[in-house]
């Protein structure tokens, strides 16, 4: 099964940007991989069995690719916390509460160390399964919710450390 990338362009771009953005972290560095996985699809003759594996495949050479390009010697530096915000499309529709929490929280997902922040972005923002985690990840499924477990412990002591000092 082949899909025309234009389709898979307007299906999973927001989902490979946002794989590659948690390991990157740095927007102009996460749209170079999102245009990288894309072309690399355009210029494979992979068969594929469904939807499904196609997702798995592009959001598995986005971390991939997202990951060589923060080892390589051109990585650029990250963008601050504020202009990330100021990208967010749906910031008017939000209220300042909302943000203050949405802000807090990707300040911390952003915070754990990249093992943890892939999981974290393919559970909860890419609503995947653990086994499908598992596959992309090319790890065991104990392994990933391990690796959630502990992602969430060190999101929680942050969030009770910062408000011990408030």
């Amino acid at each position: 099964m082949r899909e025309p990338v234009e389709k898979l362009i307007e299906q999973y771009q927001k989902h490979v940007f946002a794989a590659a953005f948690s390991v990157c972290q740095n927007i102009a560095d996460a749209d170079d991989v999102v245009q990288d996985t894309f072309l690399k699809y355009h210029c494979s003759k992979k068969e594929f069995s469904s939807q499904e594996h196609i997702k798995a495949w592009l959001l598995r050479v986005a971390i991939n690719k997202a990951r060589d390009h923060t080892r390589s010697f051109w990585k650029k530096n990250t963008v601050s916390m504020e202009e990330l915000m100021m990208a967010s499309p749906d910031q008017e529709e939000l209220t300042l509460a909302q943000k203050d929490e949405g802000k807090r929280i990707l300040e911390n997902v952003m915070k754990l160390p990249a093992k943890y922040r892939i999981v974290i972005h393919l559970f909860y923002y890419d609503d995947l399964s653990v086994a499908e985690i598992a596959k992309i990840l090319e790890l065991s499924e104990s392994n990933v919710k391990t690796r959630l477990s502990r992602a969430r412990n060190m999101m929680k002591n942050e969030i009770l450390e910062v408000e011990a000092y408030v």
